[in-house]
């Protein structure tokens, strides 16, 4: 007698994603909900698909609805789960992925699915987001891309990010994105020799940021519109906002009377600290970067040549 054959055969999966994909925020057979994001969208799902792909998910059906009554295992079959924090387009990219193993994204909403992947610990989804952010990074965008991956960890995204504003950092520097960064995420910008801009515009650039996130998100819009005293509160001091990325401005490379003009100008707001010009002083007046860490006398990519720089370059005879 023949002995027992046996195989695992793959059918077409294009077929298989293309019926799975038809049950999307389909409310025949579903048995949970979702309430999703400040408009109360439903989305209806299929329990078991979300379990068995998400431990996320596993877990949340495990526990039933936030102030249920009744103990594990007897969840009532519609939910609802209440989604406050999250867009509806962007919870359904993430159901999306979860039915089919592919994802839907734009350039408005990439970011927040990468946010949700990371959630809900879905590695593949994030490396898809990943990948759709780089193909379509802008400089528009590009600075709070790169606050998303140093926020999730995602170093691949982050050296990208860096080496594009390198590439054209005098428009970064103009937008919104730039003057949202995190004082930590600003300071590795900072740390490059690669920038393409003027130290002088640097400073400026860094002075605006200091300005805009001195002032708590939520009082942006109102501030304008309240006494000056009011505004005292709500506010940060400059210096203390701007006191790690001051230190990576490379004042030594200014001319003496750029320098003369910052000087004049940080009277207003503090910014810079009076030693941090003291020591761009000194590296002019002894013609060479004494006492001033190597890195700050180093010249980035687009700085515009001064006469006094060849006397702060180490290497230089």
């Amino acid at each position: 007698m023949a002995g027992l054959c046996s195989a695992r055969l793959q059918g077409e999966a294009a077929a298989f994603t293309t019926a799975l994909r038809t049950l999307v925020n389909n409310p025949q057979f579903s048995d949970v909900t979702f309430v999703v994001g400040r408009e109360q969208q439903k989305v209806f799902a299929h329990r078991c698909v979300l379990a068995c792909r998400c431990q996320a998910f596993r877990g949340m059906f495990s526990q039933g609805p936030v102030g249920s009554e009744d103990p594990p295992g007897s969840i009532p079959p519609q939910g609802p789960f209440i989604l406050g924090n999250v867009q509806p387009e962007v919870f359904l990219a993430v159901i999306e992925f979860l039915y089919t193993n592919s994802v839907t994204l734009n350039s408005h909403i990439a970011l927040e699915v990468l946010t949700s992947s990371v959630e809900y610990g879905l590695q593949d989804l994030c490396k898809l987001c990943v990948k759709f952010i780089k193909d379509t990074l802008s400089v528009e965008q590009v600075c709070e891309a790169l606050q998303a991956a140093v926020t999730y960890g995602q170093a691949d995204l982050q050296q990208h990010c860096l080496a594009f504003i390198e590439g054209c950092t005098a428009a970064v520097v103009r937008t919104q994105g730039f003057h949202e960064l995190s004082d930590a995420v600003l300071v590795q910008v900072l740390r490059s020799d690669r920038l393409a801009v003027d130290e002088l515009d640097l400073v400026q650039a860094v002075r605006e940021w200091a300005h805009v996130s001195s002032t708590p998100p939520g009082a942006r819009s109102i501030t304008v519109h309240l006494p000056l005293i009011l505004q005292a509160v709500l506010e940060r001091p400059v210096p203390e906002v701007a006191a790690l990325p001051v230190r990576e401005l490379r004042l030594p490379l200014l001319a003496p009377s750029e320098l003369a003009t910052l000087e004049s100008h940080n009277q207003r707001d503090l910014l810079i600290p009076v030693e941090s010009i003291a020591a761009a002083w000194r590296a002019h007046a002894l013609r060479k970067g004494s006492g001033v860490p190597s890195h700050l006398c180093r010249p980035r990519r687009g700085t515009r040549p001064r006469d006094h720089h060849r006397h702060l370059d180490p290497h230089a005879k």
